[in-house]
């Protein structure tokens, strides 16, 4: 990100407001991804019966989905589901690990093949918001060069408003995917309860390991946004 116009002082040419609210993300982010994190070790550490493999194949299998195929990515928390080629993608960890972290983790990617199945409303929506946001992101490193080279760019107001657009989409972007991340959770805690693949204390544990992913979807929807306020009255300030 850049910064566009001082305003309340500044600290090496950066504007105080800009600093706070940079600190305050990195700050909630960094608090957010530690306590994700342990949690996830803590509820690694109670075994079930089955390993993350399992349990997704298990879950789609009692959802009706027979086209989607199961496989491992490398590298960790690289889970996904990838509509596209239809496969629920789970980390190395998680693909072979017989515990609740794993299986809370593949039961939510499988919720989100669910929610692709029934045509999910958001999931959909934020689907169709991909290409375009892939545009913005690419748009977005393009001009922070510019600002960074070329200190004339800083007094166009048409490139700074090209910024913002884009990052106005990637704001939109990121508060869409909260309700598909919380519904493919909700749906992942349903069939836990249903299919008895964890204990009632294991459903627990993988409740509250889920609740702490879903919190860094929303840390990071919050410091889009708080972004995005701030360039939009810096812009808008200069107007008047």
């Amino acid at each position: 990100m850049l910064a566009v116009a001082p305003a309340g002082g500044t600290v090496m040419g950066i504007p105080v407001p800009y600093l706070l609210i940079l600190a305050g993300t990195m700050l909630a982010s960094w608090v957010v991804q530690w306590r994700m994190k342990s949690r996830f070790a803590e509820h690694s550490q109670e075994s079930i019966g089955l390993s993350g493999r399992e349990v997704a194949q298990r879950m789609l299998a009692d959802s009706g989905i027979v086209d989607v195929e199961v496989i491992s990515v490398p590298g960790q928390l690289t889970d996904h589901y990838d509509p596209t080629k239809k496969t629920v993608n789970l980390s190395e960890a998680v693909y072979g690990q017989r515990n609740v972290a794993a299986a809370a983790v593949a039961a939510h990617e499988c919720g989100h093949a669910v929610q692709h199945q029934q045509a999910y409303l958001w999931l959909t929506l934020r689907s169709k918001m991909v290409p375009g946001v892939n545009v913005a992101s690419k748009m977005m490193n393009v001009l922070l060069m510019v600002f960074i080279f070329g200190a004339f760019a800083m007094k166009s107001p048409a490139l700074l408003w090209v910024y913002v657009g884009c990052l106005g989409l990637l704001t939109l972007f990121s508060i869409v995917t909260l309700p598909v991340e919380i519904d493919a959770s909700r749906r992942a805690m349903a069939w836990m309860r249903s299919s008895g693949v964890t204990s009632s204390i294991g459903q627990d544990r993988a409740k509250n390991a889920l609740y702490w992913a879903a919190m860094t979807y929303v840390v990071a929807a919050l410091s889009s946004l708080a972004m995005l306020m701030y360039y939009l009255m810096m812009l808008l300030g200069r107007r008047n």
